[in-house]
């Protein structure tokens, strides 16, 4: 590692592919719930828009890293970058904390005011002469407005599925710290079973999600149509399964560099940074799981 440059990479496109990719994601999404709102089944243009630009970030997002991986395999990078990326890096931790952050006080916010106010208590009770019949209560399996918007039939069970998410992220976050531990005292073998180990516990994580997912649309009637709760419930746990996959991911990557014999005892950031993500990620689960399942 350089102790004193600051390396400053040469131009690159690569932002405006980006651009390019994102723009057409963001289209393509936006067509994609036009679709099917209107009720329309089936493949259409917004469809191969979105995948296109998803595709164009993904090709992206292998360059970009691949350059950096090269950069630092070769010892381009000095004391000062490091630090630079460890500041980035707790940044967008700290931004996808505030992420999470928005949705959980959307949830808290309809459990302690909006709903017992629609349901005539509190300051804004002058809401209950809309819907006199409304009684709130969380889960809301009924919901203001009537019968146009059908509530769930049940909640989904705490303690199968969800606990079972539970000890897999928990013991997955105790996984990863062996990994590290291991790194640090340069035993590449251990490293390479603890971090595959984790990413196993990461993917059965995300099929035991889809599962749940299938159970609460086919046997529950749990869907995004079914209110604040069923639009809470699948926002922050889609949301968590998206960052969960792609965490998984990344911890893939890790152990392709680990085999390939990348990092050090003493360089090794961007395992580092894959840990924290991945901490992060657990520390939001546990949140989930007693807010949204058992509270």
């Amino acid at each position: 590692m350089a102790t004193s440059s600051y390396y400053v990479p040469e131009s690159s496109r690569l932002p405006i592919f980006t651009s390019i990719g994102l723009i057409c994601m963001a289209a393509g999404a936006a067509g994609m719930i036009n679709h099917i709102s209107s009720g329309t089944e089936g493949w259409a243009f917004p469809h191969f828009v979105f995948f296109t630009g998803a595709l164009i970030v993904a090709a992206v997002l292998y360059n970009w890293f691949g350059m950096v991986i090269k950069e630092s395999m070769g010892g381009l990078y000095s004391q000062q970058m490091d630090r630079s990326f460890r500041w980035g890096m707790g940044w967008f931790i700290f931004s996808e904390v505030m992420f999470f952050a928005a949705f959980f006080g959307a949830l808290f916010y309809v459990r302690q005011w909006a709903g017992p106010w629609l349901g005539g208590s509190g300051d804004k009770g002058v809401s209950h002469m809309l819907w006199p019949d409304f009684i709130y209560q969380w889960p809301m399996f009924n919901n203001p407005a009537g019968a146009d918007l059908p509530g769930p039939n049940a909640i989904i069970d705490p303690w199968h599925i969800p606990l079972l998410n539970t000890i897999l992220l928990i013991s997955s976050s105790v996984t990863i710290t062996f990994a590290h531990h291991a790194l640090r005292t340069m035993q590449r073998g251990r490293v390479i079973f603890w971090l595959a180990f984790t990413v196993i516990l990461g993917a059965v994580f995300v099929y035991y999600q889809i599962l749940e997912y299938v159970e609460a649309y086919r046997d529950l009637g749990l869907t995004l149509a079914s209110g604040i709760y069923g639009s809470t419930f699948f926002m922050l746990t889609g949301f968590h399964g998206a960052h969960v996959t792609i965490g998984a991911i990344i911890l893939f990557v890790m152990w392709i560099r680990i085999v390939k014999g990348h990092f050090t005892p003493d360089q090794h950031f961007g395992f580092e940074a894959a840990a924290w993500y991945w901490h992060f990620v657990d520390m939001v689960w546990i949140g989930l799981f007693f807010f949204v399942y058992i509270i």
